[in-house]
């Protein structure tokens, strides 16, 4: 099997070496960094377009809406033909990927929902911004919930789960914990600001199948569009949205070891997203989740303007390096510009920390791993055009192209289930009902007494009663009644006269 991605070709200079990217390779996972307008986004569509070509599916976050063009053959141009010739790379043969778009708001394409029990407390609290006290609140609440039978799917189903916790907390704190008012109201307000940035549209069902997102058409991988632009102005939904997609597919995908080619390739645009602010807790999951899911067999790029973005444990494991040019107009980014070169195999016929500065639109160094899994040699390369669109197609044909979709009719219909909610609603109306019933003095017959009838006698006898016997106040105080005082007397004046007998004998 031919497991060669063309991506680009070095200059005069190097003899016009072809720079090639191994599918066997390319679940060592990689990523494509450089400054904005340097050409990363043609980058990944031409690495999307080639696993597509290889049957390999693809997801990718479509962040400016340009991605969308590789559902459309391109039309090359005489302008774009020169070019290609002038820089001796091939005209690409016109080719359309097959593709399915995804909008968690459901507007630009088909409605992608997590649940709020498969999401998890780790990374709710991730979004939710908790601090370690109300973390472990979140922790017990679900705990609580798994142990009552108490199924977790929707945003409303969370709030009433922890307004059910926090009014029951005493009975819970044996076994789970201490329970804080205070915690339960800062998470509740984190849930209604979430709210208010539409996640009441993700958490819900039908649930994502991640296999939907693994489908090959007439040979061809899917490419899987997420809209992301209206996505990005939430982003810490964006980033956690991602991971958990990479958890899902690291859970429920069998290890495979090392394959001819990736079952699935994952580009993460915008990845610092993913770490800035991020507790180390959140970062170690990520690590775990970028070494652990090579053998599963999925390759994850991550696309971001520097790899200092990238923590570097997680650096550490992208084999595969696209670098474009990054501009050091300060002493700041210069010493960042040497930190990259630092990071990539040294090539002897250039100065990496010079070249990353020089490089032209559509120019990066690139290292990609060899057979034995070997960085290679940083090159200078220029990057092969896609033949696919370069630029969005029109409303009109991303409609069409869902109409068309393989998951057309699965997603679109939200569906409400019985859970948490309904549960702890109806328990709340049963109890209610009880109370009221329970509170409803009758008369012997069945018929609740009138007001003026035995109610208004045993306000009156409940007051003899204190008239006569004592009463105790609220703080312990007692009262004396009549007869308590009578009695006291009678008391008194027979000791007095039983103990002046005994005195006068």
């Amino acid at each position: 099997m031919d497991n060669n991605i063309l991506f680009g070709r070095t200059g005069a200079d190097e003899g016009f070496k072809d720079e090639i990217l191994l599918t066997n390779m390319s679940n060592r996972h990689g990523c494509i960094t450089g400054a904005t307008g340097t050409g990363k986004t043609v980058s990944l569509q031409v690495l999307a377009e080639a696993f597509s070509k290889k049957g390999v599916p693809v997801f990718l976050a479509d962040i400016k809406g340009d991605l969308s063009g590789i559902a459309r053959e391109a039309v090359i141009s005489d302008k774009l033909r020169q070019r290609l010739e002038k820089r001796h790379l091939d005209v690409p043969v016109p080719v359309a990927c097959p593709v399915t778009f995804w909008d968690v708001f459901g507007e630009q394409g088909f409605p992608v929902r997590a649940t709020i029990s498969d999401m998890g407390p780790l990374l709710l609290s991730r979004l939710l911004g908790l601090n370690d006290t109300q973390e472990g609140v979140l922790n017990a609440v679900f705990a609580i919930a798994d142990d009552n039978g108490l199924l977790l799917l929707d945003l409303k189903d969370l709030r009433s789960m922890l307004q059910f916790v926090g009014e029951n907390a005493a009975q819970f704190k044996t076994k789970y914990g201490n329970i804080s008012a205070a915690s339960i109201g800062a998470i509740q307000r984190g849930l209604l600001t979430f709210e208010k940035q539409g996640a009441d549209k993700f958490f819900g069902e039908p649930m994502l199948d991640i296999h939907d997102l693994m489908q090959t058409v007439d040979g061809k991988g899917v490419v899987n569009i997420l809209a992301a632009d209206k996505l990005m102005q939430s982003p810490k939904l964006y980033a956690t949205f991602l991971l958990w997609i990479l958890s899902e597919l690291y859970e429920n995908l069998p290890e495979v070891g090392d394959l001819d080619k990736p079952k699935l390739v994952f580009f993460f645009d915008e990845a610092h997203m993913l770490f800035n602010d991020a507790p180390q807790v959140l970062t170690d999951k990520v690590e775990q989740v970028v070494r652990l899911v090579r053998s599963k067999g999925v390759g994850v790029f991550f696309v971001t303007q520097s790899p200092a973005d990238i923590p570097e444990k997680i650096l550490g494991q992208l084999g595969n390096r696209v670098q474009h040019a990054l501009r050091a107009f300060t002493p700041r980014d210069q010493k960042a510009v040497k930190a990259v070169a630092e990071t990539m195999r040294p090539n002897p016929n250039i100065n990496i920390a010079q070249a990353i500065q020089e490089l032209g639109v559509g120019e990066a160094l690139v290292s990609f791993l060899d057979a034995s899994g070997t960085p290679g040699i940083t090159q200078r390369v220029w990057v092969n055009a896609p033949g696919s669109q370069i630029g969005p197609i029109t409303p009109e044909e991303r409609k069409a192209f869902m109409d068309t979709s393989i998951v057309k009719g699965v997603y679109e219909n939200a569906v409400d289930r019985e859970s948490a909610f309904e549960i702890l609603r109806d328990r709340g109306t049963q109890a209610a009902s009880a109370g009221s019933t329970a509170a409803s003095p009758t008369n012997g017959t069945g018929a609740p007494d009138s007001a003026e009838g035995n109610g208004v006698t045993d306000v009156l006898l409940g007051k003899m009663k204190d008239i006569l016997l004592g009463s105790t106040g609220p703080r312990g105080g007692h009262r004396e009644g009549i007869l308590e005082k009578v009695v006291r007397q009678s008391g008194e004046r027979m000791l007095r006269g039983i103990l002046g007998s005994l005195l006068k004998k």
